[in-house]
């Protein structure tokens, strides 16, 4: 597989999504958790969406509970948090491990497309943000302490 139209995933709500349905977008995929230092980035995520989102730019969150246990409720009850303390609108697709043996195919991917810090394949932990370019293919990789606003440059530049 070679872009992020090869992909699917389970939309929060329990449907199927193709994840083609994003071509020829800028998407930027992050691995989310509602109990993490990192939660409070829902919000820069939730603005980039609406500042960038009319010119084509997705952002996906797909919550995560293999770091810290951080994500422990049900797919109801992320929506209901991320819709209630940062009135988030962005896809959230339903939990996923991000490493290891069941690891999501879409975040396999990913970390063989850009390795992390000194080579580390590995997700590190939460909010770990992947840039896709409108062919679908990775343009960089983002660290979970890496605020959504310092990523705005990287998204104009995608998109233009």
């Amino acid at each position: 597989m070679s872009s992020l139209s090869d992909f699917s995933a389970t939309s929060i709500d329990g449907k199927p999504i193709d994840l083609s349905s994003y071509d020829g977008k800028v998407v930027l995929v992050v691995n989310t958790a509602s109990q993490c230092g990192f939660t409070p980035q829902y919000q820069g995520l939730q603005e980039l969406y609406d500042t960038y989102g009319e010119q084509g730019f997705e952002v996906l969150g797909f919550p995560c509970d293999q770091f810290g246990n951080q994500e422990p409720g049900a797919e109801d009850e992320i929506a209901a948090f991320c819709e209630r303390k940062f009135n988030v609108t962005f896809p959230m697709f339903s939990k996923i491990e991000v490493n290891g043996d069941n690891a999501h195919p879409l975040y396999q991917w990913l970390k063989d497309q850009q390795s992390g810090l000194l080579g580390r394949e590995g997700i590190k932990w939460n909010f770990t943000k992947f840039l896709i370019g409108r062919d679908g293919s990775v343009i960089d990789r983002f660290a979970p302490t890496t605020k959504p606003s310092k990523i705005s440059k990287d998204i104009e530049k995608a998109l233009a």
